[in-house]
């Protein structure tokens, strides 16, 4: 499946993403700030970055900036309850981002991820 890569400074929603991911046999890296995201980024290929938009520090739509300056190619999914804020990065949504809105079933989360999935990673890295 994708290497996902979820910053998500809420512990409990940061649990719960990796784990219904991994269990969606997807890799899955969990990380507690944007910061520490852009520092994994910066040192592993991932194929979908799922960020939580407001976070203390380096938020999910500058993490999402830099994520895709790096790897344009890249998908971005916003997790978030805050999806105005995730609207207003309309340069980051022309690349195909998508935002979901807390709270969410678990089957939206999932069928979300395939769904960016697909239309993101191209033949040669699926």
């Amino acid at each position: 499946m994708a290497r996902i890569l979820i910053a998500e400074d809420d512990k409990a929603m940061r649990v719960f993403l990796d784990s219904a991911l991994s269990r969606s046999g997807h890799e899955v890296n969990a990380v507690p700030s944007g910061e520490t995201a852009a520092r994994c980024a910066e040192m592993e290929e991932f194929d979908l970055l799922l960020t939580d938009v407001d976070m203390p520090g380096l938020d999910g739509v500058e993490l999402a900036r830099k994520f895709l300056e790096k790897s344009p190619e890249q998908a971005v999914l916003f997790v978030t309850g805050f999806a105005a804020q995730a609207l207003e990065a309309t340069d980051v949504l022309a690349t195909g981002a998508r935002v979901l809105s807390k709270p969410f079933a678990l089957t939206d989360l999932v069928a979300q991820v395939n769904d960016v999935l697909a239309c993101c990673i191209s033949p040669s890295r699926g």
